[in-house]
């Protein structure tokens, strides 16, 4: 409702324009439309509603379509510019663009400032668009940089061969009494290094040139058994049923499972797959959404099993059953490491190393075997807000004797999607990041090391 009630602020203004671009006084239009030139004036300044038939009279003497005077093209623009605002604003010390309290944007004022101004407020959202773009890519190559084994080691093979050839070159330079034989051997080795130089930077630029998701390497068994299951929406349908299927065979001959360890994680990844479906059968999972929706503390209530089961099981279902909205999933083990994700859209996890200390995917480690259920908003991105539900349990692959292997998983629905789990006593989401680097917010407890996106203006 509210934002029907926006497009039609902006009526008035719309035919106030339209009017001035046609070259016709507000008194000639009046009188074709059967008003008072007084009363128009009040509706092109949005003084007054603007009913059907004398909206449709304005569009005939105006030779427009009524749909652009009753919807105009800034639905999209206003979207736009109130996400541009409330990221610009922030919180105080939090405002990414250096922003205090009573300097922000007029909330009030965008259908005023579209309507006036089409063409800056078009440039305004296309601004935003392109910098939440570069963002995403800093966020990502930011995590490369410091995280990425294959790029550490490509770049100290860089570093390694142009040693080399300086050394050589500073021998070959400095000697002056050297043997015919060992200055061939020199060029030898001289030529051999710059060689190996040239194409360590090679390898190392088309390694940073693939800089968004897709295009970007495999550099990890793990990412190899995600990719395979995000090209199958990471559903199975072979799993599903009381026939146990072979699982070995359909890990076989898969572009996506690269390398023997990623066959082996896919394998343990089916298996454990195969037995959430067997607890947790399709027909009774689409029961359940039918009944109560996205709502995992009434599911547990219904279907009587492990939280961590359902959260996964959830994740595995197929992409579009009714009442099951886009989710992701994040595992790590009790080290805080994360063996497995899904990616959720708004909702970035880091490619290497740990994600954000507060993600209640790591609080719940300190609170085994109770659900945590919080409601998230990423630090600088106010618009999305997200439901999160996480649990820690152990597990006992050794036996009864050996060491317990604790394993925590987060469900992340987006709101909203999903009811609102227990989060802060005042309604509000709790502020969180992606990772430290590339987190905006400058006064968090947590804070391992300075963000690269903290910036002075």
């Amino acid at each position: 409702m509210a934002r029907q009630a926006s497009r039609t602020s902006l009526t008035g203004t719309r035919i106030r324009e339209r009017r001035v671009l046609a070259g016709m006084r507000q008194a000639e239009l009046a009188r074709r439309v059967g008003v008072s030139a007084s009363y128009l004036n009040l509706i092109e300044h949005n003084r007054r509603r603007v009913g059907s038939e004398l909206l449709t009279a304005l569009a005939g003497a105006l030779g427009v379509d009524e749909a652009a005077l009753a919807e105009g093209a800034e639905s999209a623009l206003l979207d736009t510019l109130r996400t541009a605002a409330a990221r610009g604003a922030g919180e105080g010390a939090d405002a990414p663009f250096g922003l205090r309290d009573g300097d922000g944007p007029e909330l009030d004022r965008i259908e005023d400032f579209i309507g006036r101004y089409p063409g800056w407020a078009a440039l305004l959202a296309a601004q935003h668009g392109r910098i939440a773009t570069l963002e995403r890519t800093v966020e990502r190559l930011s995590d490369r940089m410091a995280h990425d084994p294959h790029l550490s080691a490509a770049v100290h093979e860089v570093l390694s061969a142009a040693a080399s050839v300086r050394s050589v070159a500073m021998i070959l330079h400095e000697t002056d009494d050297i043997t015919p034989d060992w200055r061939e051997r020199f060029h030898s080795n001289l030529n051999t290094d710059s060689l190996r130089l040239a194409e360590g930077a090679q390898a190392l630029v088309r390694f940073l040139e693939a800089a968004t998701d897709a295009e970007a390497a495999l550099a990890s068994p793990q990412e190899e058994l995600e990719a395979w299951l995000d090209a199958r929406g990471h559903h199975l349908p072979a799993l599903e049923g009381s026939r146990a299927p072979a699982l070995a065979p359909m890990t076989e001959g898969q572009a996506e499972l690269a390398s023997a360890a990623a066959r082996q994680m896919a394998l343990a990844h089916l298996e454990r797959a195969r037995a959430d479906a067997l607890a947790l059968p399709l027909p009774r999972m689409q029961e359940a959404l039918a009944l109560h929706g996205c709502d995992p503390p009434k599911l547990l209530a219904e279907l009587g099993c492990d939280p961590a089961r359902l959260f996964r099981r959830l994740a595995a279902l197929p992409t579009g059953m009714s009442g099951l909205p886009p989710v992701g999933l994040a595992i790590c083990d009790g080290s805080g490491t994360l063996v497995f994700r899904r990616a959720l859209a708004g909702f970035p996890f880091p490619r290497f190393g740990a994600g954000c200390p507060l993600w209640p995917l790591y609080q719940v480690l300190a609170q085994p075997l109770t659900p945590v259920g919080r409601v998230l908003a990423l630090a600088g991105r106010p618009d999305q807000r997200f439901a999160t539900f996480a649990v820690a349990r152990p597990r006992q692959p050794a036996g009864f004797d050996a060491p317990a292997v604790w394993e925590a998983t987060m469900l992340i629905v987006p709101q909203p999607e999903a009811a609102a789990p227990a989060g802060r006593s005042d309604g509000t989401p709790m502020q969180v990041g992606t990772a430290c680097r590339i987190c905006p917010r400058a006064d968090c407890p947590a804070r391992r090391e300075p963000s690269i996106l903290a910036q002075e203006f």
